[in-house]
């Protein structure tokens, strides 16, 4: 598993063993910043991701996203030829990345016992629904649902009206990011002499960790938090108005000097000069007269001139962009936020497409795409050879469908 590399991971070697979103979403941050990562996936069908939203063609640019820099290894992780093989690449590895059902590597005798057997000082990182114990270990558990279960769904939307989610897999990037984060945490570990460790990520408490304060205002104070529309509870004024041109802009008017200054932009001197409203907690109370104050001002005048308003008054606002827009936004580009890629998009059709860029910025190292995600299996010869099995052990492998 070798194959040169720039980025500050460099050399740091990775087995992904996981498909969908959240340990591939922590494969691909690897990936971007260096680290040599072996996609592991199912021979003929590979990870199911490479036909989610799909929009013609034969493989979703949502793989390509995924599983940028990464390398593609076909292997039957159900027999034992292919257990095998994955040994061989986990006593390579410094990471292993995870995210079946509790229970599925122990079955393919690939749990942590055999893990440790054949790499002591491998960090495993397993991302699951509700994680390796507890109760609710063996339940099923994708995004939608740890959203549901950790609290978020409850809070999204409007009064009175059906919960919703965000258009993207949100538990699961967040539970991939974390999932980074331990990884990380792991090598420090095993650089100060500690051996390897293992990391429990649950999509539930990824989601259950950005709930901010929740628990304990409800234990202090008996306060449950409800849905609030586009506002956030206890912080005024923090909003979305309509502008005359039927364009919303989010204005966030909350820390005191900042308040004064959107009070005067607005014409409303006497809600600026008004001591009641001169901190957060009184302007609370009075949440509806500040937004009405507010909305009256946007909705006569088009969102292009709000917008330059508010940024020469210093309070922070902005757009609400579609992608059109991102991709019309100068600030994007400015900061390489999109990066165009020649990409097969059906047979042997290729065209330059927009993808986005790598997050975060480093100075001096950074991060960068050096291909998108592989054709399934592109890699496997190259991989096995790495590890030490000839062309004749490959074919024969092949030929049993184990690659």
């Amino acid at each position: 598993m070798t194959r040169t590399q720039n980025g500050p991971l460099t050399g740091v070697k990775v087995v992904e063993l996981g498909n969908f979103i959240a340990a591939p979403t922590a494969g691909r941050v690897l990936a971007d910043f260096g680290a040599d990562v072996v996609k592991v996936e199912r021979p003929r069908t590979g990870d199911e991701l490479r036909t989610w939203r799909l929009h013609g063609g034969d493989v979703s640019l949502l793989f390509r996203t995924m599983a940028r820099n990464k390398r593609s290894v076909t292997l039957d992780l159900r027999s034992p030829q292919g257990q095998q093989v994955a040994r061989r690449l986990v006593a390579h590895a410094d990471i292993v990345l995870e995210n079946f059902r509790p229970g599925t590597l122990e079955r393919w005798n690939l749990g942590p016992d055999e893990i440790r057997r054949a790499n002591p000082d491998a960090v495993l990182v397993r991302i699951s629904g509700f994680g390796q114990t507890g109760p609710h270990r063996d339940r099923p558990g994708f995004g939608g649902v740890a959203e549901a279960f950790g609290g978020l769904r409850h809070l999204t939307g409007y009064p009175g009206m059906p919960p919703v989610r965000t258009g993207v897999s949100l538990a699961d990037s967040v539970a991939g990011l974390y999932a980074v984060i331990g990884a990380l945490l792991g090598l420090l570990r095993r650089r100060a002499g500690d051996g390897g460790d293992t990391v429990d990520v649950a999509l539930y408490e990824a989601v259950y960790s950005l709930m901010e304060s929740s628990v304990p205002d409800y234990d202090a104070f008996g306060v449950t938090r409800q849905a609030t529309g586009a506002t956030i509870p206890g912080v005024v004024p923090s909003n979305t108005y309509r502008c005359a041109d039927g364009r919303y802009v989010v204005v966030g008017g909350n820390n005191n000097a900042i308040f004064d200054r959107l009070m005067r932009l607005v014409g409303r001197d006497d809600l600026a000069d008004d001591p009641d409203l001169a901190d957060n907690v009184g302007r609370v109370r009075r949440a509806d007269e500040i937004d009405r104050a507010i909305d009256d001002w946007t909705r006569q005048r088009p969102s292009r001139d709000v917008l330059a308003a508010l940024a020469d008054a210093s309070v922070p606002s902005g757009p609400i962009h579609d992608i059109p827009a991102i991709l019309a936004d100068e600030h994007f580009a400015a900061r390489g936020m999109h990066e165009r890629h020649r990409v097969r998009i059906e047979g042997d059709q290729t065209r330059e497409v927009t993808f986005p860029g790598v997050v975060p910025k480093l100075s001096e190292n950074p991060g960068r795409t050096r291909w998108l995600g592989p054709e399934l299996g592109e890699h496997t010869d190259e991989v096995l050879a790495e590890l030490g099995y000839t062309t004749a052990d490959a074919d024969a492998l092949r030929a049993e469908g184990v690659i």
